[in-house]
């Protein structure tokens, strides 16, 4: 499952950060910005016009995010486990 794909205060893990192509900037980002594997993420809240931005929560931070971005980021398989 991809996180754009996550429904509202759904959480999950991160699997990894897909690249788009060869040295993707965003991928890189969201990489530094904590979206490595095994982070706990969950998805906090959709925009109202086309549910854009993706409010999301890893940690104590939250970023909005576009869907194309957090399309990005696949989520793995077992889910969060406390």
């Amino acid at each position: 499952m991809r996180l754009s794909d996550l429904p509202r205060r759904g959480v999950a893990r991160v699997d990894r950060v897909e690249d788009r192509a060869p040295g993707d900037p965003i991928a890189r980002r969201l990489r530094e910005l904590g979206f490595v594997a095994g982070e706990p993420v969950r998805m906090m809240a959709a925009g109202p016009f086309g549910a854009e931005p993706l409010l999301v929560q890893i940690g104590f931070t939250r970023f909005a995010l576009r869907r194309a971005e957090a399309a990005r980021v696949l989520l793995s398989e077992e889910g969060a486990r406390a």
